[in-house]
């Protein structure tokens, strides 16, 4: 018998769980720690996405002339033309920082939409059908899970050409199975509920349970772990910039700024350090905008329980 979405039990729920999500935002946005973290990250963002596009200055044109000129800040010989001064090619520093920052962004992002959308994809038919599909699912994760993250990144990306989307489904590809157990415990739990008993009656298919009424109620808790994520996997990212498995030069990224500048640090300090300036603010944005989701979740499904 086909059925409608409004005669699924769980569709009264809707309501309940927008309340929550609602609830779980204005927690946060209440929290001075969240509004210091986004605005921030906006400020970055909008920094990284405009500049580039505004300026006169190439992030790859080299001027010798120029090279190693220090920031506005530091002693004599800077100049308002490259305020974060310049490295030892003579490359703008502000611009390459910005430019290396859209990157890393692009990557993290990208690379966690992906674990995502593979590890609720296991964790999801792995919870609810159980039995011989959960044991097959759960020893490729236990498998996947027993070797590094970053080890498997370098093994794969030392014999092939490091390119974006080559990074992104490496590590994306390295991450999924935490989000895979996340998502497996919580359906688990929610397949043994009322509504989900109800939807097999008036006759919903396993699909429609799935991904209509579990899913939903799933991705909540695998969403605020996403957002740190983020920001663990700009620090890979960077990692393997710097071993020279990420983005190749002359595309400037965290990594191969901080892997050039380290021979200059005597004296052009400034090419290793900024980018690392710009990474950790931009770490520490998103992680005060992860930590106070958490806090403000952990408030709203206490007072439910």
């Amino acid at each position: 018998m086909a059925i409608l979405d409004a005669d699924i039990p769980a569709a009264a729920d809707d309501g309940a769980r927008r309340s929550i999500a609602r609830r779980i935002a204005a927690g946060a946005w209440a929290s001075t720690e969240f509004k210091v973290g986004l605005f921030v990250f906006t400020a970055l963002l909008l920094a990284a996405l405009i500049y580039p596009e505004v300026s006169s200055l190439d992030p790859t044109r080299m001027n010798v002339r120029g090279r190693n000129t220090p920031p506005v800040f530091v002693g004599e010989g800077w100049s308002w033309a490259h305020p974060l001064g310049t490295d030892q090619l003579g490359r703008d520093m502000l611009l390459r920082s910005l430019v290396g920052l859209r990157y890393s962004l692009l990557i993290g992002v990208s690379t966690v939409i992906l674990m995502l959308f593979v590890g609720s994809i296991v964790g999801l038919f792995a919870g609810y059908r159980g039995g011989l599909t959960d044991t097959v699912l759960m020893r490729i994760t236990d498998a996947q899970l027993s070797i590094p993250m970053i080890i498997l990144a370098i093994a794969i990306l030392g014999v092939s050409r490091p390119t974006i989307p080559a990074i992104i489904l490496v590590l994306g590809l390295s991450g999924w199975p935490v989000y895979a157990r996340v998502m497996r415990s919580v359906v688990m739990a929610e397949r043994k509920k009322e509504y989900v008993r109800g939807a097999r009656v008036l006759g919903a298919s396993d699909g429609r349970i799935m991904f209509r009424l579990i899913l939903p109620l799933a991705l909540p808790p695998i969403a605020f772990v996403a957002v740190l994520d983020v920001a663990r996997m700009m620090i890979f990212e960077s990692v393997l910039g710097f071993l020279g498995l990420g983005v190749q030069p002359p595309t400037p990224t965290f990594g191969n700024i901080i892997a050039d500048g380290r021979k200059f640090l005597i004296n052009a300090w400034w090419i290793a350090t900024l980018p690392g300036v710009f990474l950790f603010v931009t770490l520490g944005s998103l992680n005060l905008m992860g930590a106070a989701l958490e806090r403000s979740r952990n408030r709203v499904y206490g007072g439910l329980s």
